[in-house]
């Protein structure tokens, strides 16, 4: 996979696809727990909203041949981050998270990621979020990023 990386300053520790499935997606990598256990990737829609998706592979999945529920639970996370990118500007740490576990994905299929922010406080933003594939819903989540400000 090439990934390019001439982004703006904000966003040094991003790549963009430039081939295959994830042509024109982004990811971040900063965060070497995500790089390993992804790629995820998200991207900006027309209609303004943030979509997530990563493709489900052999790494990712269970003794049951599922996804791992960890693994949902980390793509969830990310996508948090993703859904708060533009309310967030800058550093944050996840301070709540909520799951229900609805089906199971196989090796090969697409997760895919749409969320909202529901509220963006001073220094707490709210979020919820649904992992589907091919339309079946997954994973309904919801979370708390509160923002961080640099230490001087």
């Amino acid at each position: 996979m090439n990934l390019v990386s001439p982004i703006p300053p904000d966003h040094r520790n991003t790549f963009t696809a430039t081939e295959g499935e994830f042509a024109g997606w982004t990811t971040w990598t900063r965060d070497t727990f995500e790089s390993h256990n992804g790629p995820f990737w998200h991207r900006l829609e027309e209609d303004g909203r943030i979509r997530c998706a990563f493709r489900v592979e052999k790494k990712h999945l269970n003794g049951q041949q599922n996804v791992h529920g960890g693994c949902f639970m980390t793509f969830a996370d990310y996508c948090l981050f993703a859904f708060a990118r533009r309310e967030l500007q800058g550093s944050g740490v996840t301070v709540a998270f909520n799951a229900e576990f609805l089906d199971a994905a196989k090796e090969g299929e697409l997760v895919e990621a749409n969320g909202e922010v529901t509220r963006a406080g001073g220094s707490l933003i709210f979020l919820r979020g649904l992992l589907t594939s091919d339309g079946r819903p997954l994973l309904s989540f919801s979370g708390t990023i509160k923002r961080v400000k640099k230490r001087t």
